[in-house]
């Protein structure tokens, strides 16, 4: 089996990709519009997923920018939004592909308001996916409520019930 923190990368960037492909069409207006969730539209949830991505790519890296990454305005369009969340979940699986054991257990400096916090790169890694996972269900449910049949977004990790579209991300 492939490592499982590569395995999780390349999970969240096809479904990321697949999600984004669903909603392609939709307008500005309806990406912004109300929806029932936790963070109140597509257009925030998705926006919140990648931010938090570049937040924790920032710790990992030790690249020092920290919170102020959620002092940036969100992306306002799907496409805009698709193109930088690919480049977040490259930047993820890159590093996932150069994991090592000693790394994972290392640790890293995220930046929160009551100061740094020193975390286990494993952990972040961990929580960075489950984030995604959690967010990606709530844009699913906003997708459904726009009207855009909501696609599925399980269909990765096993051989019976693999998408297609998937298969390209398990090419050696």
């Amino acid at each position: 089996m492939r490592d499982p923190y590569l395995a999780m990368a390349l999970n969240n960037a096809w479904a990321n990709a697949t999600l984004y492909s669903a909603i392609s069409g939709m307008s500005d207006a309806d990406f912004a519009a109300p929806r029932p969730g936790f963070l109140g539209s597509l257009k925030a949830t998705l926006n919140h997923i990648h931010v938090i991505d570049l937040y924790y790519m920032d710790a990992l890296e030790g690249g020092g920018v920290g919170r102020s990454l959620r002092d940036q305005d969100d992306i306002a369009s799907v496409s805009a939004l698709a193109r930088a969340q690919a480049d977040a979940d490259l930047r993820l699986t890159r590093f996932c592909n150069a994991l090592t054991p000693a790394i994972l257990q290392e640790t890293c400096l995220t930046d929160r308001p009551e100061g740094a916090v020193e975390e286990q790169v494993g952990s972040i890694l961990l929580h960075i996916f489950q984030h995604q996972v959690h967010h990606r269900g709530q844009a699913h449910t906003m997708v459904a409520d726009a009207g855009i049949d909501p696609p599925q977004l399980d269909e990765f990790h096993l051989q019976y019930m693999r998408a297609p579209t998937a298969a390209a991300y398990f090419a050696d």
